[in-house]
């Protein structure tokens, strides 16, 4: 740690600036300046993010630059404002960080690959904002501390003041704001700390493609032979409890890059969810939370300081931040070799889509560029309708090309690495929800452990008439008489009729990004 950097480049002159601080000198100075600050029974801190307990995906700003503009995917995801509102932004969060009496630098890497790692420098005014990116940037050593230099990318975290509503282009009082060319990015009205880890993960959804990088929104993990699985899935599909594997090396838990030599890690810690959490259903994580691990608006005993993992009074989106070395079976460096397989995970609640099935090249693309899950909607007089989700990229909030730039990177990488690409569905087998049951874990287990030793690959198939996949007739210790969808349903005509209700949502969903996607790729989804 050093005190007293200088930041006066940046106009910034407070009296004390205090610069990679360790977790204990952290730890005091939360729980002396911040309110609600409380350290629980196993040593985590705890603490409020205020008004804002999730990201603000609408009160995101790009800059409309002449240099990127023709590269970004404008609309609802990647939302245009002018470099003139940016300066009034930026401006006003300097003036904010100039009446503080302390600031607090983090300088840290993000890519776990030396040759495309890029340098991170975060500006902010709460503790907890600076132990949670000690946490989730790679953290350097003292000699890279001492020779760090210049960042590639500065965020201005001034979250405690809002941006003024009266502004161009403000849809309130939050605005997070991102200028490429400037590496610039200026966070207002939001104390959430997944702004910034986000605000980074969007910069290498940016700069990674135009080096020839998939940038991914997934987890990964290798076996001790060094065979690397990639995870994709959007919220609920198990990506996490699929990923955390004891006889599986974790590379990262979210985001992670697929360059010419491998896969690598653009984060050095984790953020999980916490709501619900158990020893026995997610032990690894569990044990992670202790000292020099963030707890982001969870409830404690008042007595026992034990954390009430159950209670969502504050949000459901509870949040452990943590460095990735506290999961035992981590992978130190997080870098692994080319993929030998991708997961797909979905959750579809309508019990139209197998288990497990293989997907061509082209079907991995229109999958990917999907990115769907459906899930459980509220129930109304006893009827209750699953609610399709479609997420581009399982991340479309993060990406800044069109899709369909991930998605041809992605089919260059498995076409070239042979690597296969596997549709795991953990939702519903029988009927959708209401009707049917949810996929008993141990058989999507011994799915993911049959693609993982080859036996699922050598495995007889099927092909599914309405939406083109491969479908295995047989998989060890998973009844047969579930691979195949139709044949668990009791009422082959409802199963026919929902199907072809759910491919329709998949080619509703498609016509907008048809228009950058190669007749490949469009002829690759189902047929109705």
């Amino acid at each position: 740690m050093s005190n007293n950097f200088n930041l006066s480049q940046y106009g910034i002159n407070p009296k004390e600036v205090i610069r990679n601080a360790s977790p204990a000198k952290l730890y005091g100075l939360a729980l002396k300046y911040e309110n609600e600050a409380e350290i629980t029974s196993t040593g985590a801190l705890a603490l409020k993010s205020g008004v804002k307990t999730g990201r603000s995906p609408k009160d995101k700003r790009i800059i409309e630059r002449p240099e990127s503009v023709n590269d970004i995917w404008w609309g609802n995801v990647n939302i245009k404002m002018d470099e003139h509102t940016f300066d009034i932004n930026k401006q006003r969060a300097l003036d904010y960080l100039n009446t503080r009496t302390r600031i607090y630098v983090v300088d840290g890497f993000a890519g776990w690959d030396p040759k495309y790692q890029i340098k991170v420098r975060v500006i902010c005014t709460r503790p907890y904002h600076a132990l949670f990116m000690h946490n989730m940037l790679i953290r350097p050593t003292q000699e890279q501390l001492a020779t760090f230099g210049e960042p590639d990318y500065v965020i201005y975290n001034a979250g405690e003041f809002p941006a003024n509503a009266f502004t161009s282009y403000m849809g309130g009082r939050t605005s997070v704001d991102l200028c490429f060319e400037r590496k610039e990015f200026v966070i207002l009205g939001t104390e959430y700390a997944g702004e910034m880890k986000k605000g980074v993960f969007t910069v290498m959804n940016y700069i990674m493609p135009k080096q020839g990088i998939m940038s991914m929104h997934c987890s990964a993990n290798a076996s001790e032979k060094g065979d690397v699985s990639l995870f994709f899935g959007l919220s609920g599909t198990g990506k996490t409890t699929l990923s955390a594997d004891p006889s599986r090396k974790l590379i990262g838990d979210d985001e992670h890059c697929w360059s010419d030599d491998g896969v690598f890690n653009i984060e050095g810690g984790c953020y999980a969810k916490a709501i619900d959490l158990s020893a026995e259903k997610e032990p690894e994580i569990f044990g992670a939370i202790k000292f020099g691990t963030v707890l982001e608006n969870v409830v404690l005993d008042p007595v026992t300081q034990e954390v009430d993992y159950t209670n969502d009074s504050i949000t459901e989106n509870t949040r452990a931040a943590y460095p990735i070395e506290y999961i035992p079976n981590a992978a130190i460096p997080c870098v692994g070799g080319h993929p030998e397989n991708i997961i797909f995970l979905t959750a579809d609640a309508y019990g139209v889509l197998p288990p497990v099935s293989k997907l061509s090249p082209e079907q991995a693309m229109y999958h990917f560029i999907s990115g769907y899950t459906a899930k459980v909607a509220g129930t109304e007089m006893g009827v209750t309708e699953p609610q399709a989700t479609f997420s581009a990229c399982f991340g479309a909030a993060f990406m800044v090309w069109h899709p369909s730039k991930y998605a041809e990177l992605l089919a260059e990488k498995i076409t070239k690495h042979n690597t296969k690409v596997w549709l795991v569905n953990t939702g519903w087998i029988g009927g959708g929800y209401g009707v049917g049951s949810r996929i008993k874990l141990k058989y999507t287990r011994a799915i993911i452990d049959a693609i993982h030793d080859g036996s699922l690959e050598k495995a007889s198939f099927t092909k599914d008439p309405l939406f083109g996949f491969d479908v295995p007739t047989e998989c060890a210790e998973v009844p047969a008489e579930i691979l195949i969808p139709r044949n668990a349903w009791a009422d082959k005509a409802s199963y026919d009729a929902t199907a072809q209700k759910l491919a329709g949502l998949f080619i509703a969903n498609f016509k907008k990004y048809e228009e950058g996607s190669s007749e490949a790729i469009i002829n690759a989804g189902p047929k109705v």
